[in-house]
């Protein structure tokens, strides 16, 4: 409901969040403001759900960004280490123009949208998240991939003096994920730059992250550095790290269960009942036609 959505001047002032966070027992959690505080401009898209918002306070103060920690409460207190000024973009690979660009530069070109999207995590929770950004094929066309182009490969920030998780071999880092080339360029796939109308906190992937409604919450890699067209399918982290457990597609299924847990139910954060998971995260409609022929349950 909008009565639960919290007030921007509640967001935008760390002191008073801090109380309130205290009163729900989330003392510990903090937020890191945004380099620049200014609110985003964005149009309405025909692509967002009409459900109820999650509450900010919940999508600031409960992530997984391992490269802070790997508790949900510590990225929001500790990502405020990440430097995001004069972020560079490496484009590479199989495309006609490869080249390092600036986020500045790319937000020139692409006017942004705000979609509110379902967002589901391999853990069994969920959020609906009003992300803002632009299709992710808008920057891809522009470096006109090949034929040979048949994955997007992406790449996470690696700086140890600025991500303490990092020290910590939890993960093969950086942190790498992929989609194949007719996922990356489908119009439900965007590059998110902020969320409830201010740009990105450290902690949500400042300041520039992927997100794909459709699949597993890992699959949305932030503080993306580098993009590269390769006709291979390429490693991803989690992937790497137990493949049995992570698959590279790993499209929302609840016929298929991890190894360890269910995921034929979630949970929205902020709720205490637990709902049905939806094949696809309800997209299905939108993006079933992507894997027509496939066996989901081998190719998770």
């Amino acid at each position: 409901r909008p009565s639960e959505i919290t007030q921007q001047s509640l967001y935008l002032s760390r002191r008073r969040f801090l109380g309130a966070a205290g009163a729900l027992g989330l003392s510990g959690a903090t937020l890191a403001r945004p380099a620049h505080a200014a609110g985003l401009t964005t149009t309405p898209s025909p692509f967002s759900t009409d459900e109820a918002k999650t509450p900010l306070k919940f999508v600031a103060g409960y992530n997984n960004y391992y490269e802070f920690g790997t508790s949900k409460d510590d990225p929001a207190r500790t990502a405020g280490t990440l430097k995001t000024d004069n972020w560079m973009i490496k484009i590479d690979g199989e495309c006609a123009k490869p080249g390092v660009v600036a986020l500045d530069e790319i937000l020139k070109d692409f006017p942004l949208e705000e979609r509110v999207y379902r967002m589901r995590c391999v853990e069994g929770w969920s959020m609906v998240i009003p992300w803002d950004g632009f299709p992710l094929s808008s920057l891809l066309k522009r470096a006109e991939p090949t034929s040979k182009a048949k994955y997007v490969a992406f790449t996470t920030k690696n700086a140890p003096n600025e991500m303490p998780g990092l020290a910590q071999p939890i993960l093969d880092w950086p942190y790498t994920e992929g989609l194949r080339i007719d996922e990356a360029m489908h119009p439900l796939t965007i590059l998110a730059v902020g969320v409830y109308g201010e740009k990105l906190p450290n902690q949500n992937g400042a300041p520039i992250r992927l997100v794909v409604p459709w699949k597993y919450g890992f699959k949305g890699i932030k503080s993306i550095v580098r993009i590269s067209f390769v006709e291979k399918q390429p490693k991803t982290a989690w992937n790497v790290y137990s493949d049995h457990e992570y698959g590279f597609y790993s499209n929302v299924n609840p016929a298929v269960d991890h190894p360890r847990w269910s995921q034929a139910t979630e949970r929205r954060i902020g709720e205490f009942r637990r709902r049905d998971t939806l094949p696809f995260n309800g997209y299905g409609d939108q993006v079933a036609q992507l894997y027509s022929g496939m066996d989901l349950k081998v190719n998770f």
